[in-house]
């Protein structure tokens, strides 16, 4: 496996490889992003070609309160973890290489997909986002990029932003990897304390009786987030959203169409997401 800091060192790298499967992570990697990486190789199949996976802690991603200068930087853990995982280059380039003067270009995605939610509570996330993704993709040149469905709002204005500006890449998404006792895995685990782990399992299931209630019959869409928003507030969290979507657009849920449940709050002083999804009901078959 190589470790490339700088861009031409990359470009060179991937001469007469075509097929390229790019993970893109800002590090303190978990089994979650182990398993994009082997899902990448996995989809490479037969054919010769690459995984690459980028690690780079973006700056425009994060608010001024945010946590940027605290976010774990583990590159020598997570290399030999990526090395067993199957990743063929690791690309991790400093500030200075990926942003070598002030970034005055930026990808805006549209406000109703990108300013609800994840941003409405984090305003410029998904600029920052869709800003050093499009930018990876033009160095990395991928055929095929892996994103975790944990983060479902970003995967879907992700896959927005391919479509609408005709990238030649294929999105593919990994499902959610989740600890033994069901907790999502997340770079920001690290940051809780062993109380707040075993209460952090609070979201999912807060999320499931959500998912419950709805396929229970219950249509009161605004009650039952609300009571969702209640129950978490009253096990001591800082709820910023509890909400059932459609999948396909995060639009209000319909009937008959494929929903997902999605959840932000703050733990102490941690703020997680999580989210499930509820398949479309069989049609009744006379």
């Amino acid at each position: 496996m190589n470790l490339i800091h700088d861009i031409p060192t990359l470009r060179q790298a991937l001469a007469g490889h075509t097929q390229r499967a790019f993970v893109p992570t800002m590090g303190n990697l978990h089994d979650g992003h182990l398993a994009l990486v082997r899902q990448a190789k996995a989809a490479l199949g037969s054919a010769p070609g690459l995984v690459v996976t980028s690690i780079f802690v973006n700056r425009l991603q994060f608010a001024p309160h945010e946590d940027f200068d605290q976010y774990p930087r583990t590159l020598e853990r997570d290399c030999e973890l990526l090395q067993a995982a199957g990743c063929d280059i690791v690309f991790a380039p400093d500030e200075q290489t990926l942003y070598p003067e002030p970034q005055t270009y930026k990808v805006h995605p549209p406000a109703e997909l990108a300013d609800i939610l994840e941003g409405h509570f984090r305003p410029g996330f998904f600029v920052g986002v869709c800003t050093v993704v499009a930018k990876l993709f033009n160095i990395v040149q991928p055929s095929i990029a892996l994103f975790g469905k944990k983060d479902y709002q970003q995967l879907m204005v992700l896959r927005q932003m391919v479509r609408q500006l005709a990238m030649p890449v294929e999105i593919m998404a990994g499902e959610t990897t989740r600890s033994d006792v069901g907790l999502a895995l997340s770079s920001r685990n690290s940051y809780l304390s062993v109380a707040e782990k075993d209460e952090a399992l609070s979201l999912s299931q807060t999320l499931r009786q959500l998912l419950a209630r709805w396929q229970a019959g219950e249509r009161d869409l605004q009650a039952l987030e609300a009571e969702a928003m209640a129950q978490l507030r009253a096990q001591g969290w800082q709820p910023d959203y509890v909400v059932l979507r459609r999948q396909h657009d995060l639009g209000a849920p319909l009937e008959h169409t494929p929903l997902v449940a999605l959840a932000a709050a703050k733990l102490g002083a941690t703020r997680l997401i999580d989210n499930l999804e509820l398949a479309a009901p069989a049609p009744i078959t006379p």
